[in-house]
């Protein structure tokens, strides 16, 4: 268990892999923490350097104070200094794809590529997310949790007994650190920065994403110059979960061509 110090307290990293190899940084998504990879990082390219972290106010990070998008790209940031690393191929996924979208904006000289997974350039609106908020203070995450799985998940996987382990992993988010994140994510607009993006770039929907559909994730991926979209049927928000064996198909040809440019 590693920890990096930040201004509002410790940020929850873990690193797998050699120290000298190429690094591949991941972001996770509003309500999870960085057991979210755990199936699709045997299932990537061997050799490789991966670092996981805990958004602030997320798994065992601390909850800071920032509620902008850019508070969480200079994380990042900070995470990618510290480890000596750089450049890296940032893989983000939800608020995740746009941390790694504000990362790119605001420091391209730290990238070789960007993965951005089930995410768009802007994900709702400040009303939505605003009620939402409003709705956890009043009711706790409880309220929200049955919606939460509907969304996260396809059919197939509603029927898990895994589902259970997915929605105790929201409900122990800490309120504060949901809302704090659903706060930048209302605010979070890349819209015009992703149309001047300019690097290698990948981005992959679910069919049945029900939090980030696929026509919004293609319409993110149709800014960025040059950026390959994929497509997968089997899965909704969570491809690393649900379908993680086709999530690695498409990702690991991405990561073999860029982590040694």
């Amino acid at each position: 268990m590693q920890s990096l110090t930040r201004p509002f307290g410790q940020l929850h990293v873990q690193i797998d892999g050699p120290n000298t190899a190429p690094t591949v940084v991941f972001a996770n998504s509003l309500g999870t923490d960085l057991r979210l990879w755990d199936q699709v990082l045997p299932l990537l390219p061997q050799g490789l350097r991966f670092a996981r972290y805990d958004k602030r106010g997320h798994g065992l990070s601390d909850l800071g104070g920032g509620n902008q998008i850019d508070d969480h790209a200079e994380d990042a940031i900070a995470l990618i200094e510290a480890l000596n690393c750089g450049p890296v191929v940032f893989v983000g996924l939800s608020i995740g794809g746009l941390i790694g979208q504000r990362l790119a904006s605001k420091r391209p000289d730290l990238l070789r590529g960007l993965v951005l997974s089930n995410t768009a350039a802007r994900l709702g609106t400040a009303e939505s997310w605003q009620a939402r908020i409003e709705a956890v203070q009043s009711q706790g995450l409880e309220a929200l949790a049955e919606g939460v799985m509907q969304r996260w998940f396809a059919p197939a996987f509603l029927a898990k007994p895994e589902l259970a382990l997915w929605r105790n992993m929201l409900l122990r988010t800490p309120p504060e650190g949901y809302i704090a994140a659903a706060r930048a994510l209302a605010g979070a607009d890349q819209t015009t920065a992703a149309a001047k993006l300019a690097l290698p770039c990948l981005v992959i929907a679910g069919a049945q994403d029900g939090a980030s559909p696929p026509d919004l994730v293609q319409a993110t991926a149709a800014l960025i110059s040059g950026a390959e979209y994929q497509l997968l049927p089997d899965a909704g928000h969570l491809p690393c979960v649900e379908t993680p064996q086709a999530w690695a198909a498409v990702v690991s040809p991405f990561l073999q061509r860029h982590c040694h440019d």
